[in-house]
């Protein structure tokens, strides 16, 4: 599943390949990463035995969250979700070289029990239970099945996850067993409750009232080692307290706080030991995260990337997909690229796939070259003509909206294409927005002609295919731009039911040629996932594509 973030420069890496190996230094120099899927995974792992018991984390979060249900349309957002790990339970965790194992925390065992047709059972661990003391049952699986199935529009989800390919789901042996039918085949099924997915209860999932509205104002039930302590909507923090009803393993820390800062004081307030990490998005942070006593740099490279979408509806500016077509073509991705992760990296070069990140088994460059001249040839044939220094077509200029999270370096993106987009006559107005109600007031209702945020992916790419390019004008899902066509919708689910992984790379490959084709969106740069970290946190990091262990992330003796 994506989830989306408006935030850059924090350093949240979903996905990467390789080995664990320890933090690096903060006399560390800059440029020395890359954008490709690394090898290596910077958490700085010690031992429990080596940590302090007890002790506060302090995060940054740029909003508070409009809806704590993640698999909601208003709560798919990377903030909330690495709010909540600490807190839900997943199927599956994922060490660095992208391996699965069953999370035996909540489950004893998770097989593919059949493939005609598909079946895959839970066996749920007779000890894990809700924090209301509800037992954990088959019933929650059924009931998040069932709400993620888009049979009925009236839950507002942000992805059906392959649960739209469900046929039915049984009780097993017992309450703790369930026995979830497919009626086509889906090929990422394990990435239905972990990745960035979680299990819900079923008091949230039952039925759409529950779903929609009933984690607005906090979450209610949860299922780990961290439960909410409080949350502050006037100093703007939430602060998670160990369960005492959690039955694994007792967690280190005492607590962890999240506080709201805007992006552009959460150096300062690291330089100020008022937080424990952030993220790094530029040069300049680099150099000052290098200075900062007690600080380290840990880096692995992410499935954060940045991106730009463009509003095809009817009837809006950019509905023609040769005109979209065109001004993906008169934008230098690379240039952006150079100006954004020069020192950063090593190689700074452009995203050139939708659904693969640069090093991922299956990566490919389909994308559009950039060619200034060829666009404004297709601008000309799609009938805006140059008057001036703007086009025109049937009295309506080409001026169109970037609406994007007030953050430096989103600015400066949209500054490198408003100067690209002048070359050839497309007049690009830059509109900045805070992060408290991006999504659900800008982006969610089509306000913008252009958009910019991150999509942060997990383990599992193809199971987010229909969610942002697969198109239903009664289900949008990711899909803000609403743009689609019969034909990539055909494509999608060719790709999301072949169970070869050779032949799905390829379909997924044609996929995104088709993507490009459409003009729906143009990847930007793939995040380098650099963070500066207080030098003594431990199992905490630039976690790659492992899931952290939350029991064990805590200070040092």
């Amino acid at each position: 599943m994506r989830i989306r973030s408006t935030v850059i420069r924090a350093a949240i890496p979903a996905v990467t390949l390789g080995l664990i190996v320890s933090g690096c230094s903060s006399s560390d120099s800059g440029g020395t990463g890359t954008s490709a899927i690394g090898t290596t995974n910077d958490i700085n792992p010690h031992d429990v035995a080596d940590l302090r018991d007890g002790g506060n984390l302090r995060l940054p979060i740029s909003a508070l969250p409009v809806n704590w249900n993640t698999l909601s349309v208003d709560g798919n957002d990377i903030e909330i979700t690495n709010v909540e790990r600490p807190m839900m339970p997943q199927a599956f965790r994922i060490d660095a070289a992208g391996n699965t194992s069953v999370n035996t925390d909540y489950f004893t065992d998770v097989q593919l029990t059949n493939t005609n047709p598909q079946q895959v059972t839970y066996t749920i661990n007779p000890k894990a239970a809700w924090s209301d003391g509800t037992p954990m049952s088959w019933e929650d699986i059924a009931a998040e099945a069932n709400a993620l199935s888009g049979r009925d529009k009236s839950y507002l989800i942000a992805n059906n996850s392959g649960f739209d390919r469900v046929e039915k789901v049984e009780r097993g042996k017992d309450d703790k067993q369930a026995v979830i039918t497919f009626n086509k085949h889906f090929a990422e099924w394990k990435g239905q409750f972990a990745g960035n997915s979680f299990l819900l209860p079923k008091s949230v999932t039952g039925n759409p009232e529950a779903f929609n509205k009933s984690q607005v104002d906090g979450i209610t039930v949860t299922s780990g080692p961290f439960r909410v302590r409080s949350t502050d909507r006037a100093q703007g923090r939430i602060v998670l307290e160990r369960d005492p009803k959690w039955w694994g393993a007792t967690p280190k820390l005492d607590t962890i706080t999240f506080s709201v800062l805007a992006s552009e004081a959460t150096l300062p307030a690291l330089q100020n030991n008022e937080i424990d990490a952030d993220g790094i998005g530029n040069r300049d942070e680099l150099k000052t995260a290098q200075g900062i006593p007690d600080v380290a740099i840990r880096r692995t490279p992410a499935t954060q990337w940045s991106h730009l979408t463009f509003n095809g509806a009817p009837g809006s500016i950019l509905s023609d997909p040769a005109v979209r077509v065109a001004i993906i073509k008169a934008i230098d991705r690379q240039g952006i690229a150079t100006a954004i992760d020069n020192g950063l990296v090593a190689n700074p070069h452009a995203l050139n796939n939708h659904v693969y990140l640069e090093g991922q088994a299956g990566f490919q460059d389909n994308s559009l070259p950039y060619d200034p001249d060829a666009a404004a040839k297709e601008l000309d044939a799609a009938g805006w003509k140059l008057n001036g220094d703007v086009r025109e077509k049937n009295g309506r200029k080409l001026e169109i909206r970037d609406v994007m999270y007030n953050q430096d370096i989103w600015v400066q993106m949209a500054q490198i294409m408003q100067q690209n987009l002048a070359r050839v006559g497309v007049k690009l107005n830059i509109e900045t927005k805070p992060g408290q109600g991006y999504f659900s007031q800008v982006i969610q209702p089509g306000d913008f002609d252009v958009a910019q945020w991150s999509w942060v992916g997990d383990p599992f790419p193809l199971g987010s295919l229909n969610q942002i390019w697969g198109y239903d004008p009664k289900d949008i899902q990711g899909n803000y731009g609403r743009i689609g066509s019969p034909e990539l919708n055909d494509l999608i689910e060719k790709t999301v039911s072949e169970l070869d992984e050779k032949k799905a790379i390829e379909l997924a490959n044609q996929v995104d040629k088709k993507i490009w084709e459409e003009g729906h969106s143009a990847p930007l740069i793939q995040s380098p996932g650099i963070l500066a970290v207080r030098a003594g946190l431990a199992n905490y990091g630039a976690r790659g594509l492992a899931t952290l262990d939350w029991t064990k992330v805590g200070f040092l003796k």
